[in-house]
Order: structure tokens, then C-alpha cells, then sequence
């Protein structure tokens, strides 16, 4: 079977808020304590469309193995041309290229829409996120101690970002 990277659909907003939620409920990736529902997810991506902001699904064999979005880093018009990404996998989809197309998509969307900068706020215990980041050509430029807390315990936040 062949990987489809396409636009979120409605049919996608189930599937997509249980990806976000195992990372609520089991990982520090998300440091958010909330969990969505499918309409939660509905009005999030309904709201980036409306902006012009691309929401792309990874899917396989009619399964969802994640999801990729973007919106502005600050909501100042000084970082208009400045966006903050997402990208979240099924553990399954782990290592079969599902990041990769996702990051393209999101890369060539944003590129497209005139936008200059890519930001990733990674929690800095994400080892494989910056490993990926880092090889898709993105660079740290700083490091935020304990500006998160989950799980009873404070995080770091690493910034990367990629010139467009």
C-alpha cells in the first residue's frame, strides 16, 4: 500500500482527536492536560482553513497514521509571515516515512501562502522529534528551562525553526 498525504477532511476529526489525546493522556509531547473530542477537532482545523492555513492527513490503506498543521507563531501582525507547526503519528506509523510527507506538505503549503519561517516547539525529552527536526533541515535557536509542567514535573521547551 502507498502513503496518501491530502487536506483534513470531517471524516478525518474522530481519528485525529484520539492521535491527539494518547499524547494528552501517555507522553509530554503535548504538554496540554486536555484531551479533544472529534468536534473539538472539527472547529481547530475548521479554524487554520479559514485562515488559509494547511491541515494535511498521512493515511495508508484507508488508515490515518497522522496529522500535520500550522498557524501563526505570535498573534502580533510583526510575525505574520512566522508559523508554528504540528505534526503527530500513530506509534504504527513510526519510521515509514509519514513525518517526512507531512513536513513536505506543510513546508510547500506555507511556502506557497507566502510565509517565510517554520517554528517547532518541541519538549526538549523528545530526542527523536529534535533528531527529526534536525534532519529536515531545521536548526535549535534556544532552549526555554522549566516553562512547562506535566506529570508533576517541569519541562524545558527547545525552539527550532527552518527558513522557507
Amino acid at each position: 500500500m502507498s502513503l496518501t498525504i491530502r487536506p483534513v477532511e470531517p471524516r478525518d476529526h474522530a481519528a485525529l482527536a484520539e492521535i491527539f489525546s494518547h499524547y494528552v493522556r501517555h507522553t509530554t509531547v503535548s504538554l496540554s492536560a486536555v484531551e479533544k473530542d472529534a468536534a473539538a477537532m472539527a472547529a481547530y482545523f475548521e479554524g487554520r482553513a479559514a485562515l488559509g492555513r494547511g491541515s494535511f492527513v498521512a493515511e495508508e490503506g484507508g488508515e490515518v497514521l497522522g496529522y500535520a498543521t500550522y498557524d501563526q507563531f505570535r498573534p502580533n501582525d510583526g510575525y505574520r509571515h512566522t508559523m508554528e507547526h504540528t505534526i503527530m503519528l500513530t506509534a504504527a506509523a513510526a519510521g515509514r516515512g509519514a513525518g517526512r510527507a507531512l513536513m513536505q506538505a506543510l513546508e510547500d503549503h506555507a511556502r506557497a501562502a507566502g510565509q517565510h519561517v517554520l517554528v517547532g516547539a518541541i519538549t526538549a525529552d523528545n530526542a527523536s522529534s529534535i533528531a527529526f527536526h534536525e534532519a529536515m533541515g531545521f536548526e535549535i535557536t534556544g532552549r526555554m528551562p522549566q516553562v512547562g509542567r506535566k506529570f508533576d514535573q517541569w519541562h524545558d521547551l527547545v525552539l527550532m525553526q527552518k527558513l522557507l
